[in-house]
């Protein structure tokens, strides 16, 4: 297996790194998923989820209302 971050060949056995090669590439991805730097590259819609967060957002609202 290869470390998604640089490339080098990865051991399995005893690499608490896992998948990375190190800590310091395990350190480079994490800060590139804080920095926004992955993307999810098509939307993902689910209409019914959509809708029952909105109703489910509405009750919150009405029951601080009350």
């Amino acid at each position: 297996m290869r470390c998604p971050v640089c490339g080098n060949e990865t051991v399995d056995k005893g690499n608490s790194f896992r998948p990375f090669c190190s800590e310091r590439c395990k350190l480079i991805d994490l800060d590139n998923w804080l920095q926004g730097r992955y993307l999810i590259s098509t939307l993902i819609e689910d209409h019914d989820d959509a809708e029952e967060a909105a109703e489910a957002a509405e009750a919150v609202k009405s029951d601080a209302v009350e």
